[in-house]
């Protein structure tokens, strides 16, 4: 396996791993900056790789802040590799995912994040935002690279097969496919709303950890992945449940 590097916006990096038996990319996402965050660990078994590809464009060891969406391997599995290649590293994470996981998990103390905090890179800027349960555990969140509006979306838009670095095609019927493969979407009555409340950032960029970054128009898809959602919800709903008698009877 080769980890493919593209700079999807200016100083911001995607390192992306084609696993065949999977048919699926892995992408970590590398923001150079005075102090340098990587997004997504990768899953151990990827460390040697993506390591070499982190590399390329900054010194591994001057990596100062390591950070993922949601508590996963695929998001966090190399966390300890990562940070006894970086001295001066520390993992950045959502204070609940921290309190009931990552402070454990993790070799060294992490930074707990809340809800719209910034770090300041020194030439960039990553603001965390809270998502819960979107796509998947109670500690999920996003990161949003203010300076280059780019958002790293975490499993949000994922799909299957190898694809181009960067597209400005259509990215939601392929995520709705992948969603009916998988399942992996918490469905709730805040899923489409949370997903919707992303487009307002106006993003230039989204960055997907399993598929194309997108350059298209990232508000309209965020809109329609969230509309697509709620109608999920209310199907399944019905199917699980059943119509719902007048009243409640």
């Amino acid at each position: 396996m080769e980890t493919q590097v593209t700079e999807i916006a200016p100083d911001v990096y995607r390192l992306s791993t084609y696993v065949s038996d999977a048919d699926i990319v892995f992408n970590q996402f590398l923001v150079a900056a005075d102090e340098p965050l990587l997004f997504h660990s990768g899953p151990r078994a990827l460390f040697p790789v993506v390591s070499a590809a982190v590399a390329r464009i900054v010194p591994v060891p001057e990596l100062r802040w390591i950070t993922f969406g949601h508590v996963e391997a695929d998001e966090c599995g190399a966390m300890n590799l990562w940070l006894a290649a970086a001295p001066r590293a520390e993992v950045a994470h959502g204070a609940l995912g921290c309190a009931v996981s990552v402070a454990d998990l993790a070799d060294r103390p992490p930074r707990p994040l809340q809800d719209g905090e910034v770090l300041d890179l020194g030439g960039r800027r990553i603001r965390r935002i809270e998502t819960p349960h979107v796509p998947h555990g109670w500690d999920a969140g996003l990161v949003y690279e203010e300076t280059t509006g780019t958002l790293l979306c975490g499993d949000l838009f994922t799909a299957v097969g190898a694809g181009p670095a960067i597209t400005e095609q259509e990215i939601t019927g392929p995520a709705l496919q992948a969603e009916d493969l998988f399942r992996a979407t918490c469905l709730t009555p805040a899923t489409g709303p949370t997903i919707r409340a992303l487009a307002d950032l106006r993003p230039a960029t989204l960055g997907l950890m399993h598929g194309p970054a997108f350059t298209g128009d990232c508000s309209q898809a965020l809109a329609d992945l969230g509309d697509a959602y709620d109608q999920r919800l209310a199907t399944e709903g019905a199917r699980l449940h059943g119509p719902v008698a007048p009243g409640g009877a």
